[in-house]
Parts: C-alpha cells; sequence; structure tokens
C-alpha cells in the first residue's frame, strides 16, 4: 500500500491504495524562495521585464494611480509590496499627494478605513490617498470603448486621469480567467458593472452550457481572458507588479515590468510551480483541499473541486476532502445547489443575472452530473444530497461507497493539495 497524508480541517488524514492502483501523488513544486518578501520585491523593480524601470518611465510633477485589490484579496499582500513601489515613484521625483491608490473592488462593497488601512500597511496608511472604485457610480465611469466580443467598456476616470496608470495584484489559477492577476486589475477590478456582467458571461457557450476553454491554466481560446485583455489595453497601463505567493502564504516571486510581458512571465512562473502533468485520466481522484483555512468552506473548495476534475475521467469517482465548518460560504453558492433542480435550470438563473458565486455553484452542480462526486465533511448532508453530492463523514466511508459503486480495480491520483495543484494533460 502507498499513500500520503491529506489534510481535513486541522487533522492530518492517511490515504492509503494499493500500489498497483495509484497512479502517483500529484503536488505543488516550490522553487527555492530568492530571499525576504522585501528583497524579491525589491528585485523585480530593479529588473523589469519588456521595459524600463519604473523610476525611469515616470518624473516629478506627473500623477499617478495604483490599482490594488480590496480587503477580500488581502492574501495578496499589498501591504507588503505597496511600500517598496511607493518608494520607487518618490526616488523619480513623484510625490505623495501625486499619487492615488484606487482599490479595485469590483462589483465588491465599499471598505472601511480600518480596511484601507489594513490593506495600504502603517507605513503608508494615512500618507497616501486611497478610494475604492464604484462600479454603479456613472459619474465615476468612463466609456473607452467596445471589445471585439462585443463588451462594453466603462472605466474608472481617476485611473484614466492620471498621466500613469499601475497594476498590482497577486498571480494564483482562476477557474474562468486561466490565471489571476494582471489585467484582472483593469477588468473586473476597476470597471462598470455591466462590463464586468458582460466579461464573466463569456464563461457560458453560446450554444448553452459552459465554455470549457474558460478554465483554468488556460489562454488559448479562453475568450474571457482575451476580453481582458482588450479592456486592459484600452486603459493604457504603464506599469505592473504582481506577486506570486509560496506555500507558506509569503511572497515568494514577483514580476514587475511591461503589463502583458510581466503578468505572462509571472503566469509561467505560477505552472512551473503548481501545474502537474499526467499521462492518463484516473478512475478515480482523492483530493484534498489543503485543511484549514483552504476547506473552510463549499465556496473556496471550489478550487480544489474544479483542479481535481482535469485529473479523472468523465463518469468516474472524485473524492474531496473539506471540514467547510463555515458550510456553503455563500448564499448563492447555495441557492444554486439547493433551489434549481439541474444545470439547465441553473445555467437559465445564470444567464439572466451572472455572478461568481452563482458560476461556483453552477460548475459544481456540472460536476455532480458528470462525475460520481464524493464529499468528505462536516456539512449537513441533507442539502448536498439534493445536489447530487454523496456526503461521508470520513475517508474510509467515502472510499467503501465508491468501491461499491464502481468496483476496487480502479486507477487513482491523490492530491494532498488540490487547491494549490492543477492536473494537465500533455498538449
Amino acid at each position: 500500500m502507498n499513500g500520503c497524508v491529506l489534510k481535513f480541517g486541522k487533522e492530518n488524514i492517511e490515504a492509503r491504495v494499493p500500489e498497483e492502483r495509484l497512479l502517483g501523488i500529484l503536488d505543488s513544486r516550490q522553487s527555492k524562495r530568492a530571499g525576504t518578501e522585501e528583497e524579491i520585491v525589491r528585485l523585480a523593480l530593479a529588473n523589469p521585464i519588456g521595459g524600463p524601470k519604473l523610476r525611469d518611465k515616470v518624473k516629478k510633477g506627473e500623477t499617478v494611480c495604483i490599482v490594488i485589490c480590496d480587503i477580500t484579496r488581502s492574501w495578496q499582500r499589498t501591504a507588503v509590496y505597496l511600500p517598496f513601489l511607493v518608494e520607487e515613484l518618490n526616488s523619480a521625483g513623484v510625490e505623495d499627494e501625486d499619487i492615488v491608490i484606487l482599490s479595485g473592488t469590483g462589483t465588491h462593497r465599499e471598505q472601511t478605513p480600518q480596511e484601507h488601512a489594513a490593506l495600504l500597511g502603517p507605513e503608508l496608511a494615512g500618507r497616501v490617498r486611497v478610494i475604492d472604485h464604484k462600479c454603479e457610480e456613472p459619474g465615476d465611469l468612463v466609456f473607452v470603448g467596445t471589445t471585439s466580443y462585443g463588451t462594453p467598456v466603462e472605466i474608472n476616470r481617476r485611473a484614466l486621469d492620471c498621466d500613469h496608470l499601475i497594476l498590482t495584484g497577486g498571480i494564483v489559477y482562476h477557474f474562468m480567467a486561466g490565471w489571476g492577476g494582471g489585467r484582472k486589475a483593469v477588468l473586473p477590478a476597476i470597471s462598470g458593472y455591466k462590463t464586468v456582467m458582460a466579461n464573466h458571461a463569456l464563461a457560458l457557450s453560446p450554444e448553452g452550457g459552459r465554455n470549457m476553454d474558460c478554465r483554468s491554466g488556460n489562454f488559448e481560446k479562453n475568450v474571457l481572458h482575451l476580453d481582458m485583455m482588450e479592456a486592459a489595453a484600452m486603459a493604457k497601463p504603464s506599469f505592473l507588479l504582481n506577486v506570486i505567493l509560496d506555500a507558506s502564504g509569503l511572497i515568494g516571486t514577483a514580476v514587475a515590468g511591461d503589463w502583458r510581458e510581466a503578468y505572462f512571465e509571472g503566469a509561467r512562473i505560477v505552472d512551473r510551480n503548481d501545474a502537474v502533468e499526467i499521462g492518463e485520466l484516473s478512475d478515480l481522484v482523492v483530493a484534498s483541499a489543503g485543511g484549514f483555512p483552504k476547506d473552510i468552506n463549499l465556496y473556496q473548495t471550489s478550487k480544489t473541486i474544479f483542479n481535481a476534475m482535469e485529473a479523472v475521467r468523465p463518469g468516474g469517482a472524485l473524492v474531496v476532502l473539506s471540514s467547510c465548518g463555515e458550510g456553503f460560504g455563500d448564499d448563492e453558492v447555495r441557492s444554486m445547489l439547493t433551489e434549481f433542480p439541474d444545470s439547465p435550470a441553473r445555467e437559465e438563473e445564470l444567464r439572466r443575472e451572472f455572478t461568481i458565486a452563482k458560476y461556483v455553484g453552477y460548475t459544481i452542480g456540472f460536476v455532480t452530473e458528470n462525475w460520481d462526486f464524493h464529499l468528505v465533511t462536516d456539512m449537513d448532508a441533507a442539502p448536498l444530497e439534493k445536489a447530487g453530492v454523496t456526503v461521508s463523514k470520513n475517508l474510509d466511508e467515502a472510499l467503501a461507497k465508491v468501491y461499491a459503486r464502481h468496483g476496487h480495480d480502479l486507477s487513482t491520483w491523490l492530491m494532498p493539495h488540490g487547491a494549490n495543484t492543477l492536473p494537465k494533460l500533455p498538449k
């Protein structure tokens, strides 16, 4: 018997599979840290990709808008990297009063002064002006054109009025856009509500169902991503700084420079760290979300579900370990799974009003209809089983149900860190 340890909440669970059935253990590879977080950010700023250093692009008297995430993505560690970005601007003669930090809230709520302070950190809070993007405030938006995909692009006025627009963010896999970061600092971060909805709706195919090119780790024919790139180009960014976190949640790598070239290099780094090539799809995948806090609710667990399904054949069995102590994590995820009977009904609701949370619920429903999906969880079984999820309290119980349905001779992949590991078949 071979296997590995899988995390469940704050527990460790041993998963063991007969050697002849185990195809392997799929896990991320972490590159060696290049130094402290400060050293990593400074190194990126000193070695920009595809263009000059930031200090050579700006000059005294010019105005600069820096786009950052909102508090829902504070994992990006803005408070760590922003001081070095502002320092770079100051060294070129740009004064603090000529800098505005625009929090890219997308379609999220406005934030509190305390949340702004947390995003900027003690060195910049109260020193540099910070404002929230408001996606439904007509006076804050400027129409700049329509993409080739039909998306009407409205962008925050302050970002367009400045002499220089700097994009920041963190790069991870994104289950619709391929990768996060980069152009997402424009769309959806500082775009109008109608722009965001039109773009996100591209995740659905015009013929019905999901657009299967809009998935994690894929740019090719990914119209959601391509649409974002066109919209970002309309904003004419001057510079980009993106970070990539390591397994400990610290900045492990950073890229800076041209907003296109630096971003694509960052996406390649994520691939080198977190993509695992597989030779075949298995009959069974057993995956852990990675334990607390990555398995705090079903919304967060969706990352693991969508990654793991890339390694198992259609109709095969998928077992995900996720405590989900906070339940569904979003009312729209719950409603999509429990109030709509099947994918056509969920899709109708999604096309009526698209939100990310609804799409998460819709896609989990897609998984339940195309795979034998088992969830080892502390959640109440009744609402999940209504949506087609088979619920178990422990791994042994889940595997017993899988073997009863499919037999014991199942080729198997194990995924100890499913939220961060993307299986990929060779092209």
